[in-house]
């Protein structure tokens, strides 16, 4: 058996070339696997269930012609996507996950999360995640046409990409205590996230238990992903888009 991990995908129609290897990723590697999960900034943005768009609706297809094709699929909210929904989960034929969620991985507890939560002092960040889960906000955000859904969106991409460039580099890490205190309050040994960009394997210390932290990469200039089987330890991998 075989579980594959992917991450920070960013899907946009503004990189036909992600979006080609996104479609090369499912109908090869991915096939070759059981279980699939996607931890969040699948899209670059995502506006709604309702969004009729055809670019959402064609990866859609792909999504469901995978699950259809007998593999589990398990699907977990961003940053960037975190409007997505039952109606999207069911159109793809998905397993959405809550944010963090503790798998058993082949015999190890497992925590698997976006990564965003643990980034605790980017405190301007975190106001708005706390403000933008409100079901309350989303509601009324959701209540808007699609025309203008869009528009907020692009407003709040620009806005992102400019406070993001202004930000010191550690405080858009992880904190490397929230880390420690997630895994134990879990129960958890080894942990798989994305978000930061910035792929590796950590060794943690865990109390008296050694423990590890695997961060997923995006998908701007390789694919990354993290190959895990019931015979070998999961392991990062990456290839050039």
């Amino acid at each position: 058996m075989t579980t594959l991990f992917i991450s920070d995908l960013h899907l946009t129609p503004e990189r036909p070339d992600i979006t080609r290897a996104f479609q090369q990723f499912m109908t090869g590697k991915a096939l070759e696997a059981d279980t699939l999960y996607i931890l969040g900034d699948f899209f670059e943005v995502w506006i709604g269930d309702d969004d009729d768009a055809p670019y959402v609706l064609n990866i859609i297809k792909w999504l469901r012609e995978y699950s259809d094709s007998g593999h589990q699929l398990f699907f977990m909210c961003g940053n960037r996507d975190f409007l997505i929904g039952d109606n999207f989960a069911k159109a793809a034929g998905a397993t959405l996950l809550s944010d963090p969620t503790v798998i058993d991985l082949y015999g190890i507890p497992t925590v698997l999360m976006h990564g965003d939560s643990l980034c605790t002092q980017d405190l301007e960040y975190m106001a708005f995640r706390q403000m933008s889960r409100a079901p309350a906000w989303q509601t009324e955000l959701l209540a808007k046409p699609l025309a203008e859904r869009r528009a907020i969106a692009q407003h709040l991409r620009q806005q992102s990409k400019s406070m993001s460039s202004m930000k010191a580099e550690d405080i858009m890490d992880v904190t490397p205590e929230e880390v420690v205190n997630t895994m134990n309050q879990l129960g958890a040994t080894r942990m798989i996230h994305g978000h930061t960009h910035r792929p590796n394997v950590h060794p943690l210390q865990l109390g008296d238990t050694q423990g590890e932290r695997m961060v997923l990469g995006d998908w701007g200039e390789k694919l990354w992903w993290i190959e895990a089987t019931a015979d070998s330890a999961p392991t990062l991998r990456q290839e050039l888009i």
